[in-house]
């Protein structure tokens, strides 16, 4: 198996497994698609870290089995790839990637499909197909476009660089750097915090900013509308608001 998951506590892990630098080949891009699917459905998953060990997030595609395809070829598995990465972004929950070694072409990409990226300190990111004489083609013109802002995005797709953890997290690439034995740790703390809270107000929020970001401004304010007067509905809202009333703030606990 390509990618392995363990699920504890509420929290989900996804493991890339693919030695020796977890390229993303396609049994693995199809895997995550399952994967995807399965964790958005469960019940006992509630937040999900994304991790490819201690040494190598994922180093990129699989140059190999792409150089033999053609142009027929890639225009149907392009669609494919890309729908893939969309899944992860789509899980409803909340989805932190553990970012250890290099995170390169498709790997970054995957990890731009996360709520947040927590990198080791000896992390290296970066989109380096323009060295192929190609694109991002797992979402990476648009997921860091968003991210980073259009120039950032630009130098680093035009030039195919490799960007250190520290030069990631100052231009907003990834949003923590740690020592390199404690990034899974940090993102399985994160994840468990948020495993503990109102789920369907987490997706809501989720789903309020990322359908948000694709849309004009009075489209983003009647989604979020709609989602905040529907969570009225929901047991989290009674639990929040009653315990806030007789216990105070922050100390709700969600089933």
């Amino acid at each position: 198996m390509t990618v392995n998951l363990e699920v504890a506590e509420g929290v989900a892990t996804v493991r890339l497994d693919r030695p020796p630098m977890n390229a993303l080949d396609i049994a693995t891009q199809d895997r995550l698609r399952e994967l995807a699917g399965e964790l958005t459905d469960r019940d006992d998953v509630r937040a999900v870290v994304i991790w490819g060990g201690e040494k190598v997030f994922a180093a990129g595609a699989d140059i190999k089995e792409m150089r033999v395809m053609d142009h027929a070829a890639m225009v149907k598995r392009s669609k494919a790839l890309q729908d893939s990465f969309t899944a992860i972004a789509r899980i409803p929950k909340p989805v932190v990637a553990a970012v250890t070694g290099y995170a390169l072409g498709g790997g970054c990409e995957l990890a731009l499909c996360a709520d947040i990226r927590i990198a080791a300190d000896n992390a290296k990111l970066g989109q380096p197909e323009i060295l192929l004489g190609l694109i991002p083609g797992a979402g990476g013109t648009q997921r860091l476009a968003r991210l980073v802002g259009p120039s950032r995005a630009k130098d680093l797709i035009f030039t195919g660089r490799q960007v250190r953890a520290d030069e990631a997290l100052a231009i907003g690439l990834v949003d923590k750097v740690v020592p390199a034995a404690e990034v899974y740790e940090a993102a399985q703390a994160w994840a468990a915090k948020l495993a503990k809270g109102p789920a369907i107000a987490l997706r809501a929020a989720k789903e309020s900013v990322d359908a948000g970001l694709e849309t004009d401004l009075d489209t983003g304010l009647a989604i979020e509308r709609n989602w905040f007067a529907g969570l009225f509905a929901t047991e989290d809202r009674e639990t929040g608001m009653r315990s806030f009333v007789e216990e105070g703030p922050g100390k709700a606990k969600f089933a």
